[in-house]
């Protein structure tokens, strides 16, 4: 079998050797949720950005600039971090940059991995079928909160050691934490999530609907993954 492995947090993915194995990065609150939802709704593209500056650079050439720090949509940006402002019509046939706080830097420190895939709850089953299917061994990038551990994304990575669990051994104790962690809760994952930091932060800044529409499984039949520099659904 396969083995799938989970890194808690950035902060810890140089203790996993991404070479030849498909990363599946996900950041539950939001970013992740953000781009399948977006690329499920008629976005063409979405190119993952490391800073401001470059995304406002993106913007005037012809990019959706989106994303936010702290949870709050960056001064000067298109759009913030909300999964129903990608659902917006207008941006049907557009090219988004984004830029977070965790998520799209999740993403550019997995560029040694073989193949790079964004994962959220909403795509869960579409994008384990494709992992079983790889016929390679798994790491799940947690994209966490500045640095630390959160419990929406080690919930997530949990749901998907669960989904492979025909295909994909355990490999280290992260991956049987966060398997642990979500048998105990699968019956009620929004009941934990609620109880994690970013959720409260989240429920400070209004948009409690976004909590609850971020652990919906399979709200879309999408594969989301990175080719050369964009997000894209294959």
């Amino acid at each position: 079998m396969n083995k799938i492995e989970v890194c808690l947090t950035p902060e810890l993915i140089h203790q996993h050797d991404l070479n030849g194995k498909v990363v599946v990065v996900v950041d539950i609150f939001r970013a992740t949720s953000c781009i399948v939802t977006g690329l499920a709704h008629g976005i063409t593209a979405i190119k993952p950005v490391g800073g401001v500056d470059e995304t406002l650079e993106l913007g005037r050439q012809g990019f959706v600039t989106a994303g936010e720090r702290g949870g709050q949509k960056v001064d000067g940006f298109d759009m913030g971090n909300s999964p129903y402002e990608y659902m917006d019509e207008d941006l049907i046939g557009r090219k988004v940059a984004i830029s977070t706080t965790n998520g799209s830097q999740a993403v550019l420190k997995s560029l040694d991995a073989d193949e790079i895939l964004v994962g959220a709850f909403l795509n869960l089953s579409a994008t384990a079928v494709y992992l079983a299917n790889s016929g390679k061994d798994v790491v799940v990038h947690c994209a966490g909160w500045k640095g630390a551990v959160n419990i929406e994304d080690t919930l997530y990575a949990g749901a998907l050691i669960h989904w492979l669990k025909d295909t994909h051994t355990l490999s280290g104790d992260s991956a049987f934490l966060a398997s642990q962690l979500y048998q105990a809760n699968a019956s009620d994952l929004l009941k934990m999530a609620k109880e994690s930091s970013h959720a409260h932060r989240l429920a400070g800044f209004g948009v409690i609907k976004d909590i609850a529409f971020c652990v919906e499984i399979d709200t879309y039949d999408a594969i989301i993954a990175l080719r050369e520099d964009l997000l894209v659904r294959i």
